[in-house]
Protein backbone atom coordinates (compact mmCIF):
# COMPACT_ATOMS: atom_id res chain seq x y z
CA UNK A 1 0.00 0.00 0.00
CA UNK A 2 1.35 3.34 -1.08
CA UNK A 3 1.54 6.08 1.98
CA UNK A 4 -0.82 8.78 1.34
CA UNK A 5 -1.65 12.26 3.04
CA UNK A 6 -2.35 11.77 6.85
CA UNK A 7 -0.04 8.93 7.08
CA UNK A 8 2.55 8.71 9.20
CA UNK A 9 6.05 7.89 7.62
CA UNK A 10 7.80 4.73 8.60
CA UNK A 11 10.51 4.79 11.14
CA UNK A 12 13.67 2.68 9.84
CA UNK A 13 17.09 3.14 9.71
CA UNK A 14 18.97 4.70 6.60
CA UNK A 15 21.81 7.14 6.43
CA UNK A 16 23.28 10.43 5.74
CA UNK A 17 25.94 12.12 4.08
CA UNK A 18 28.41 13.39 6.36
CA UNK A 19 31.58 14.88 6.21
CA UNK A 20 33.49 11.99 7.36
CA UNK A 21 31.13 9.18 5.28
CA UNK A 22 27.80 7.78 6.20
CA UNK A 23 26.09 8.42 9.51
CA UNK A 24 23.09 6.36 10.32
CA UNK A 25 19.92 7.95 11.77
CA UNK A 26 16.68 6.63 11.80
CA UNK A 27 13.65 8.81 10.03
CA UNK A 28 11.54 9.20 13.11
CA UNK A 29 13.79 11.46 14.74
CA UNK A 30 14.58 12.99 11.39
CA UNK A 31 10.76 14.43 10.61
CA UNK A 32 10.19 14.80 14.25
CA UNK A 33 8.95 17.92 15.33
CA UNK A 34 9.54 19.95 11.77
CA UNK A 35 7.87 20.65 8.48
CA UNK A 36 10.36 18.88 5.73
CA UNK A 37 10.43 18.48 2.02
CA UNK A 38 11.70 15.18 0.94
CA UNK A 39 12.08 14.56 -2.60
CA UNK A 40 13.12 10.66 -3.62
CA UNK A 41 15.04 10.18 -6.62
CA UNK A 42 15.23 6.73 -9.31
CA UNK A 43 18.60 7.30 -8.92
CA UNK A 44 22.18 9.69 -7.83
CA UNK A 45 23.94 10.57 -11.10
CA UNK A 46 21.07 9.68 -13.46
CA UNK A 47 20.10 11.57 -16.31
CA UNK A 48 16.88 13.73 -14.90
CA UNK A 49 17.90 13.44 -11.04
CA UNK A 50 21.06 14.96 -11.84
CA UNK A 51 20.31 17.78 -15.03
CA UNK A 52 17.39 18.83 -13.13
CA UNK A 53 15.11 17.32 -9.84
CA UNK A 54 18.89 17.75 -7.51
CA UNK A 55 19.50 21.02 -9.47
CA UNK A 56 16.14 22.69 -9.31
CA UNK A 57 15.66 21.72 -5.00
CA UNK A 58 19.49 23.68 -4.80
CA UNK A 59 18.05 27.03 -5.98
CA UNK A 60 14.94 26.54 -4.65
CA UNK A 61 16.23 26.10 -1.29
CA UNK A 62 16.07 29.65 -0.25
CA UNK A 63 12.27 30.45 -1.48
CA UNK A 64 11.23 26.94 0.27
CA UNK A 65 12.67 27.47 3.73
CA UNK A 66 10.92 31.45 3.06
CA UNK A 67 7.78 29.33 3.32
CA UNK A 68 8.19 27.74 6.78
CA UNK A 69 10.14 24.48 5.41
CA UNK A 70 12.48 23.43 8.02
CA UNK A 71 14.62 20.80 6.02
CA UNK A 72 15.35 19.52 2.42
CA UNK A 73 15.81 16.14 1.74
CA UNK A 74 16.77 14.51 -1.37
CA UNK A 75 16.53 10.47 -1.04
CA UNK A 76 17.72 7.71 -3.30
CA UNK A 77 18.11 3.85 -3.16
CA UNK A 78 22.12 4.54 -2.97
CA UNK A 79 24.38 4.63 -0.42
CA UNK A 80 25.60 7.34 1.71
CA UNK A 81 28.92 7.95 -0.17
CA UNK A 82 27.46 7.97 -3.96
CA UNK A 83 24.75 10.38 -2.17
CA UNK A 84 27.77 12.30 -0.64
CA UNK A 85 29.67 12.67 -4.13
CA UNK A 86 26.38 13.68 -5.96
CA UNK A 87 25.62 16.60 -3.58
CA UNK A 88 28.76 17.97 -3.49
CA UNK A 89 28.83 17.97 -7.32
CA UNK A 90 25.93 20.12 -7.40
CA UNK A 91 26.92 22.28 -4.47
CA UNK A 92 23.68 21.25 -2.33
CA UNK A 93 25.77 21.25 0.92
CA UNK A 94 23.74 23.34 3.40
CA UNK A 95 20.83 23.20 1.13
CA UNK A 96 19.70 19.93 0.66
CA UNK A 97 20.48 16.81 2.97
CA UNK A 98 21.35 13.87 0.78
CA UNK A 99 19.75 10.61 2.62
CA UNK A 100 20.83 7.24 1.83
CA UNK A 101 17.94 4.37 1.08
CA UNK A 102 21.07 1.83 0.91
CA UNK A 103 18.54 -0.95 1.45
CA UNK A 104 15.31 0.09 -0.12
CA UNK A 105 13.64 -0.21 3.80
CA UNK A 106 12.33 3.17 4.02
CA UNK A 107 11.09 3.13 0.32
CA UNK A 108 9.77 0.01 0.70
CA UNK A 109 7.53 0.81 3.84
CA UNK A 110 6.34 3.84 1.60
CA UNK A 111 5.26 1.52 -1.33
CA UNK A 112 7.33 3.66 -3.49
CA UNK A 113 9.24 1.10 -4.84
CA UNK A 114 9.70 -0.17 -8.40
CA UNK A 115 12.11 -3.04 -9.59
CA UNK A 116 14.36 -1.54 -12.45
CA UNK A 117 16.46 -4.93 -12.69
CA UNK A 118 15.29 -4.43 -16.63
CA UNK A 119 17.45 -1.82 -16.46
CA UNK A 120 20.50 -3.29 -14.62
CA UNK A 121 19.32 -1.20 -11.14
CA UNK A 122 17.87 -3.29 -9.19
CA UNK A 123 14.99 -2.15 -6.51
CA UNK A 124 14.81 2.06 -6.89
CA UNK A 125 12.36 4.45 -5.85
CA UNK A 126 9.95 6.07 -7.97
CA UNK A 127 10.20 9.40 -8.57
CA UNK A 128 8.11 11.60 -5.95
CA UNK A 129 7.91 14.56 -3.65
CA UNK A 130 6.54 14.85 0.14
CA UNK A 131 5.49 17.37 2.22
CA UNK A 132 6.01 16.36 6.04
CA UNK A 133 4.68 17.84 9.56
CA UNK A 134 6.00 16.47 12.21
CA UNK A 135 6.88 12.92 10.91
CA UNK A 136 3.08 13.39 9.02
CA UNK A 137 2.79 13.31 5.02
CA UNK A 138 0.54 16.33 4.57
CA UNK A 139 1.41 16.13 0.68
CA UNK A 140 2.57 13.75 -2.10
CA UNK A 141 3.16 14.07 -5.73
CA UNK A 142 4.26 10.79 -7.28
CA UNK A 143 5.11 11.36 -11.03
CA UNK A 144 3.99 9.03 -13.75
CA UNK A 145 6.40 7.00 -15.13
CA UNK A 146 8.68 8.56 -17.55
CA UNK A 147 7.70 12.26 -16.33
CA UNK A 148 9.20 14.86 -14.67
CA UNK A 149 6.97 17.56 -13.31
CA UNK A 150 4.76 17.47 -10.02
CA UNK A 151 7.96 16.30 -7.96
CA UNK A 152 9.89 19.25 -9.09
CA UNK A 153 11.29 22.15 -6.87
CA UNK A 154 8.83 24.31 -8.60
CA UNK A 155 6.06 23.01 -8.33
CA UNK A 156 6.16 22.24 -4.26
CA UNK A 157 7.36 25.23 -3.83
CA UNK A 158 3.79 26.72 -5.55
CA UNK A 159 2.06 23.60 -3.10
CA UNK A 160 3.49 25.31 0.13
Amino acid sequence: MTVKPGDSLPDVKISKAGPNGPEPLQTGSFFAGRKVVLFAVPGAFTPTCSARHLPGFVDQAEALRAKGVDEIACLSVNDAFVMGAWGKQHTADGKVTMLADGNGEFTKALGLDFDGSGFGMGLRSQRYALIAENGKVTALFVEQPGKFEVSAADYVLGQL
